[in-house]
């Protein structure tokens, strides 16, 4: 029988539907629920040596919903909790669209995250998908913590702030190690502009779908995706979060909890 290059195109076609479903099923049942713990050891400018081998602990996009149940969050916080970090930081978009339908999840997700805690505090910002009124507030202006006699200082930012100009005034007075909190990756441009030597992100949720030799399409807007990056004197570590959004897939991309180990850049 004469095989005809339509025969093999509908063939091929068929195969990659069918390869696609496979693996959008595998994220769905258990891509999405394999959280990982990933350790690092992020190199920060000017790092006084008191400092080094400060433990925070990042968690951010938690995005409760119903895709993302009560138990993947509380699994979230025993995981980071287990490695008992020194400080805890949370990365915001606790919710999916905080308010309107999904109201109802704003108080769920506050539960799950109550029993964090460290030593040097527990400290959050807001997320995109927050709201102002229903979540925590965001920091308001610089948080300043002691640890082993040398000061940090934690700046805190909306996922709307993003002018230099309404970063520059919570710097002010800052002598310590300057730490920006900020949920979007992209504010890596201003501080790197500041000279602040570290930044915590999430939002990309490192692509959440990451295919071979294409990548995480989804996220290429992002100066840095997943993990850690650097901007002149600036390092950026960027977490691909806990939750989902728009699908409940991960492919190649698990969620995760972040315990990251600061150390003087060389």
């Amino acid at each position: 029988m004469r095989v005809t290059r339509r025969a093999v195109l509908k063939g091929l076609l068929a195969a990659g539907v069918g390869t696609a479903s496979g693996v959008g099923a595998y994220g769905y049942v258990y891509g999405r629920h394999d959280l990982e713990v990933t350790r690092a050891t992020v190199p920060v400018v000017g790092l006084p040596p008191a400092l080094t081998g400060l433990r925070i602990g990042l968690l951010t996009d938690v995005h409760r919903s119903q895709w993302v149940s009560h138990e993947d969050v509380i699994h979230a916080v025993a995981r980071l909790m287990d490695e008992r970090p020194d400080v805890i930081v949370l990365g915001g978009d606790y919710v999916t669209y905080g308010g309107g339908s999904h109201h109802e999840y704003v108080g769920p997700s506050a539960d799950a995250l109550q029993p964090l805690s460290a030593r040097y505090g527990v400290f959050g910002i807001l997320g995109n998908h927050d709201d102002d009124h229903d979540m925590p507030a965001a920091l308001a202006a610089r948080t300043r913590i002691t640890v082993r006699g040398e000061p940090i200082d934690l700046v805190g930012i909306r996922y709307w702030t993003r002018r230099g100009a309404d970063i520059a005034p919570l710097l002010r007075g800052a002598t310590g190690t300057v730490v920006l909190l900020a949920h979007d990756p992209r504010r890596l441009t201003e501080a790197a502009a500041y000279n602040i030597p570290l930044v915590l992100s999430g939002h990309t949720h490192g692509g959440q779908v990451v295919l071979p030799l294409v990548g995480a399409i989804a996220a290429q807007k992002f100066p840095v995706v997943a993990g850690i990056g650097h901007r002149d004197r600036t390092t950026i570590f960027v977490s691909r979060g806990v939750g989902t959004i728009y699908v409940p897939v991960r492919v190649n991309c698990p969620p995760e909890v972040a315990v990251l180990t600061l150390q003087p850049a060389a």
